[in-house]
C-alpha cells in the first residue's frame, strides 16, 4: 500500500494563522501520512527560530473576543499586542498546545518543511534565523509532491 501524502501550502505570518498547518500537519503524520509544509511570503515566519507572532484582529470579524471591541478602537496603539496576550491566555487556558511546541512535535514527526528560496530572496531574509532542518526549495520542488499529494491545502 502507497505511503498517503499532505501538501500544505503557508502563506500567513500571524499567531492565528499559524496554529492550522501544524495541527494538521502533526495529526496527518501520525495518522501516517507523508507531510510537507511549503512556507511562502510571510509563512516563512512559522519558520524562524524567534516564534514572535501576533494577533491581528484588525480585518479579522470572527475574531471571538470576550468582549466586542468596535474596530475602529482596534488601530490604537497596543491593541494587536493586547490580543495577542488574549488569544495565548485562551489558548493556554483551553489546553492547546504552545505553538513552538507544535512545530517540534511535526519536526520530530519527520515533517519536511519547505522555504521558498524566491521569497527568502525576494525579502533578504537570513536564513540563520530560521530553525534547523529547513529545506530551501522553489515552487517546481514542492509540486513534485504536491502533485501526488492526496490532500493539497492552501492556508
Amino acid at each position: 500500500m502507497t505511503e498517503k501524502k499532505l501538501a500544505m501550502i503557508a502563506t500567513k505570518g500571524t499567531l492565528d494563522w499559524a496554529y492550522p498547518p501544524f495541527i494538521l500537519a502533526s495529526t496527518a503524520s501520525a495518522l501516517g501520512y507523508d507531510v510537507e509544509i511549503f512556507c511562502t511570503f510571510y509563512g516563512l515566519q512559522l519558520l524562524k527560530k524567534d516564534l514572535n507572532l501576533q494577533v491581528s484582529s484588525l480585518g479579522n470579524p470572527g475574531m471571538p473576543m470576550p468582549m466586542p471591541v468596535p474596530v475602529i478602537l482596534q488601530i490604537l496603539p497596543g491593541m494587536q499586542s493586547m490580543m495577542t496576550v488574549m488569544m495565548k491566555k485562551k489558548m493556554k487556558d483551553k489546553g492547546v498546545a504552545d505553538l513552538a511546541e507544535l512545530r517540534d512535535l511535526c519536526v520530530e514527526a519527520e515533517v519536511r518543511l519547505l522555504a521558498c528560496q524566491m521569497t527568502v530572496d525576494l525579502f533578504e531574509m537570513d536564513t540563520n534565523e530560521f530553525i534547523d532542518g529547513v529545506d530551501y526549495v522553489g515552487a517546481a520542488s514542492f509540486f513534485e509532491f504536491a502533485g501526488d499529494a492526496d490532500i493539497c491545502l492552501y492556508i
